[in-house]
Order: C-alpha cells, then structure tokens, then sequence
C-alpha cells in the first residue's frame, strides 16, 4: 500500500469508532470559564507556524476551537517545549495540553488524557536522497546511521527497543529538544532518520520540496489524545464533545482539511 494510503487508512481508523449521533449526550455548557492550552507547534499538519502568515494553525488549533465552541468556554494559548509540557500540565499551569501526544500508561501515572481523537502511524524521515537503507532493518544494519529523537517520546523507545537493540543508551540515539531541532540536523546530515508519525511527517515531507521523505512501513499505531491535570474537571465534557465531532463528521472534514488539501507553505 501506498504511504499516502497507508496514512489515510490509520487516520481512517479514529474515526471508524465514532458514536452514533443518536447516541450522542447533551454536551454541558462550561458557561464561558476561561481554558488555558499548551502546545509545542512543531507537528505540521496537527499545529505550527504557518510560514507565510506567522500564525498558529493546524488541525488541533480547528479542532480545539469546535471542542470550546461546543462547550461554551473561552480560550487562551500557551506555548512550551515537549520535555516540559507533560510536568506543567501535570502541575496544573496548564489546563490541557496538545501535542499529537501518544496516549501510554506510563504518562497516565502524571496526567489524566482526553479519549483518543486520532490514530496514527510511525514511519521513518529521511533526506529525499538517501539511498544507504530503505527501512527499520537495514537501518539497524547501517551501523553508522543516526537516529534523532526527544527523550521520553515515543519515537524514542520506538528507536530504542523496535529499530536498534534495547538500549537506550544506543550511541545511535542523538537527542534533541524538539522535533523541529531533529528536522534540522537531518537536513543538514547531522543524522540520519527521524521516526515521527505519520501526521507529522508528512507536514515535514509536504513543505520540503523534495528534501525529505517518508521509507519503510509503519513502525505500530499511536492514539492521541489530550492531556489535562489528575483529575480535571474537563475530561468527561471533552470526550464527550469529542464523540460529538466524530459523530457528526467535524473531524472527518479537518482531516480532509488538513492532510488531503493543506499545502505548506501556500
């Protein structure tokens, strides 16, 4: 199956579950209390800079704007890096966060997360001319390759224990601040791959202009979700604003929007 393909059918699969809209509650009214939202804005299309205009956007930005509206609450944004987000958050600096975060066990520990809004899949980026390895196995063999990834993220352990050995001191792994720093280096051949999922790297690979691409198979599926602090209030009305949009087709249409008629940089 094509990669484009491949995408769509995992993007495909968050909505496949979408409750009837009969079967839909009333969603309550929040009665216009303000909502603080932290987001990296890294992950094109899910949100990012746009280029051209300097404004945030992208799908999570549309989506949590529909989620507010439906909720009657007003809304404020935040910007930080991944590796803080989830402890801010967790502290309750924040009300919600939104990072295409992979909804695991180990951060429900910390955070309490929304139910999933979407499914993706983890490929590999490359440079739009490498040729050296064409997948998870003969990446592993090309013992000079590099892996750039954030620590704690899943494209972390997902480089550790599924592309190299299970050991998470790999000299192979170079660590990164930010996915937007990982991008960088790779461009410029500080290392090799970047495993992201697929939502994002075909943001990455869509702006390039040919630099970047997408190789191999999907490397496992990730659900998304929001996170929000133990015990929030926000979680039960959000999930249920979220079985709303899915029900009515709200993000079927972002997803339309966003990863099928979105160009970067246009």
């Amino acid at each position: 199956m094509h990669r484009r393909q491949l995408l769509l059918a995992a993007l495909a699969a968050s909505f496949a579950a979408a409750v009837p809209a009969s079967a839909a509650p009333a969603l309550p009214d929040l009665k216009g209390r303000e909502v603080t939202v932290v987001t990296e804005n890294a992950y094109p299309p899910l949100q990012f800079v746009d280029p051209k205009s300097g404004a945030a956007i992208g799908w999570e930005y549309d989506a949590m704007g529909e989620i507010a509206k439906r909720l009657n609450f007003r809304l404020a944004y935040a910007n930080a890096s991944w590796d803080a987000m989830i402890g801010a958050v967790s502290s309750g600096q924040y009300d919600i966060g939104m990072t295409g975060i992979t909804i695991r066990d180990d951060r429900k520990e910390k955070v309490d997360f929304s139910d999933p809004y979407m499914r993706s899949e983890m490929f590999m980026l490359v440079r739009g001319d490498e040729t050296r390895f064409t997948d998870a196995a003969s990446f592993k063999g090309f013992d000079k390759g590099l892996i750039g990834a954030q620590p704690g993220t899943t494209p972390f352990y997902t480089a550790a224990y599924e592309v190299l050995d299970g050991n998470e001191q790999n000299p192979r792994i170079k660590l990164f601040e930010t996915f937007g720093a990982q991008v960088q280096a790779l461009k410029t051949g500080d290392i090799d791959m970047v495993l992201t999922d697929g939502t994002a790297g075909r943001g990455y690979v869509e702006a390039s202009g040919g630099g970047l691409k997408l190789v191999g198979g999907p490397l496992g599926a990730e659900d998304f979700g929001f996170i929000f602090p133990k015990g929030s209030d926000l979680v039960a009305p959000v999930d249920a604003a979220i079985a709303a949009l899915k029900a009515d087709g709200t993000f079927e249409a972002l997803t339309r929007k966003w990863f099928l008629d979105y160009k970067m940089g246009q």
